[in-house]
């Protein structure tokens, strides 16, 4: 554990913020900086603990050979200026999870899951099912909860579940699961990684540190997955939705171990990527005895998770739904596959350098295509080259107002950016939220 040391933090997210206040009760000097002015609340709260903040352009300015450790948010890149001093200066750089690692009981079961995408849903039936035992469980990571603000709570026995992206996964080195999870490998966050094999290889980190005695529960139907998990050597467990594995899907039905667990039938949430979360579901939940009749009642009531794919509401005979949590074109496409009605597509966002042609195969029901953000005129020729309708805004709001507009009764109007938001919003669930209460206040 990090005790009486110099420390800086970059970035004032939510997990900078926790790990500073978590520091902060073992004698560390602490200083933490960010680009963005912050609340007085926030601020207030950090002063209370004598943790010094920086708001400023230059925080190379702040690095000295004077830190022991700097603790870096998962988005800030390995060209940031600040980091490239820190490597120079032989400072050791790791994040929010790895720095909490320590305080984590040694007989926690950890579960790390990742993956391109279905992350989030993944990690949510996870943990639901996890807590039908009589296991103290916890969720964290990548979901929105660090880790530095759930640690402390932690004990002997406990059950951790933690959504790992790949952002974090790069300045984690000691951290160390007992079950991972690759859901699914595509090629995003190039922009982030500059090639996809950079990116393959840090997905890979999610098996460091693993022995015989680990687990890694891993996508049959995936290339990319099975050839960075092919030397690892923790036993492996396989998942399927078109061929037999160890958990499989066929005739409408998930079967592992030969036993037939569930009909999709009585899975409220459909689609094949879906079934795919949950097979993973199963697989872990069956390692700590929860009952076939638990997981039934459990997704036969489970409706998926906000900002994905989320039904929002039905007005005049449309249905409304959000899928801010989209950030890549893979994304996207896993939301148009899901219906088949026609649907009035809102795109836009951060500008990652991606083109988004290999959405085109996927955009037979779409009517029109309306797209806002730094991607806008992207977008639009990408619309065009398609020829599909487009229309272009500056803003959200602009943008859902005119697909309300142009919908017929039976259409389906979907925001699935198949972009970051941080052009405009500060995470994908402000940018959702927003969309939601757009949505709620027409009438």
């Amino acid at each position: 554990m990090i005790k009486n040391k110099k420390v800086l933090i970059l970035g004032m997210a939510r997990s900078g913020i926790a790990i500073a206040k978590l520091l902060a009760k073992y004698n560390n000097d602490i200083t933490i900086t960010d680009l963005k002015k912050q609340d007085k609340q926030t601020l207030d709260s950090l002063n209370d603990l004598n943790i010094k903040v920086e708001i400023m352009e230059q925080q190379e300015n702040l690095v000295n050979d004077s830190f022991d450790y700097i603790i870096k948010n998962p988005a800030i890149k390995k060209t940031n200026k600040a980091v490239v001093k820190a490597k120079e200066l032989n400072i050791p750089i790791i994040n929010e999870m790895e720095a909490c690692f320590d305080l984590i009981p040694k007989d926690v079961w950890i579960i790390g899951i990742t993956g391109s995408n279905g992350k989030t849903t993944t990690t949510t039936i996870v943990y639901e099912l996890l807590k039908t035992t009589n296991k103290n469980v916890f969720v964290g990571g990548n979901i929105g909860i660090p880790l530095a603000s759930i640690v402390e709570n932690l004990k002997s026995g406990d059950i951790l579940v933690l959504e790992i992206s790949d952002h974090q996964l790069c300045d984690m080195y000691k951290f160390k699961t007992n079950i991972s999870v690759l859901t699914n490998l595509s090629e995003v966050h190039l922009d982030f990684h500059d090639s996809f094999d950079a990116y393959k290889n840090i997905k890979k980190r999610i098996f460091n540190n693993h022995t015989t005695n680990d687990l890694a529960i891993l996508n049959k139907e995936n290339a990319d997955v099975l050839d960075i998990s092919k030397d690892i050597i923790s036993k492996k467990i396989y998942f399927s939705s078109r061929n037999e594995a160890d958990i499989y899907l066929k005739n409408n039905q998930i079967i592992y171990k030969d036993e037939v667990i569930i009909n999709t039938s009585d899975i409220k949430i459909q689609g094949t990527h879906n079934y795919e979360n949950i097979m993973i579901g199963i697989v872990i939940a069956k390692m700590f005895n929860v009952s076939n009749g638990a997981i039934k009642a459990f997704l036969k009531d489970f409706g998926g998770v906000e900002h994905r794919i989320e039904f929002v509401r039905e007005l005049n005979h449309r249905k409304f739904y959000n899928d801010s949590k989209a950030t890549n074109n893979k994304s996207t496409i896993i939301a148009l596959d899901s219906f088949k009605d026609p649907t009035l597509l809102i795109m836009g966002g951060l500008d990652r350098n991606i083109p988004f042609d290999n959405i085109a195969p996927h955009l037979d029901n779409v009517k029109a295509i309306l797209c806002f953000g730094e991607t806008k005129f992207k977008i639009k020729d990408f619309a065009m080259k398609n020829k599909k309708d487009v229309y272009v805004f500056d803003t959200l709001t602009q943008a859902t107002n005119k697909a309300y507009e142009l919908s017929s009764a039976g259409d389906i109007i979907l925001l699935s950016p198949a972009c970051a938001s941080w052009d405009q919003y500060p995470d994908f669930e402000t940018r959702g939220n927003e969309f939601k209460n757009i949505v709620n206040n027409f009438n």
